[in-house]
């Protein structure tokens, strides 16, 4: 078995020496292509970084509006509570409401500027 994988490591490398790709190796790039690879990256990066700040200012938005929405639902949520329990304690101070008391007397009293003094 060890000699069947000899042969195949030395026909990998006689088949790459046939072709003229050397085995593990890559050709450096020139100056010419490194500069224009890294002019063609600033117009992306520049692309990249609008898109990023439309789309941050979306979720942004929609962000604010959902946190108002669940503000005011909070809030109408809170003021029908204390109607509710505003409107128990009434009925605990005053057992009945809509009696109208016919029995009353009204007094007035009158004072003096002279006896203020």
């Amino acid at each position: 078995m060890n000699d069947d994988h000899r042969k195949i490591v030395i026909s990998r490398i006689i088949d790459y020496k046939q072709a003229g790709i050397p085995p593990n190796e890559s050709i450096p790039p020139s100056p010419f292509q490194r500069w224009l690879f890294y002019l063609l990256l600033i117009p992306v990066a520049i692309l990249m970084l609008v898109l990023g700040a439309f789309f941050f200012s979306i979720f942004l938005a929609l962000f604010v509006v959902a946190a108002i929405g669940v503000g005011i639902r909070l809030w109408w949520l809170r003021r029908k509570l204390q109607k509710a329990a505003a409107g128990q304690f009434q009925e605990e101070t005053h057992p009945h409401p809509n009696v109208d008391i016919e029995d009353a007397e009204i007094i007035e009293t009158k004072t003096n500027k002279s006896e203020r003094k």
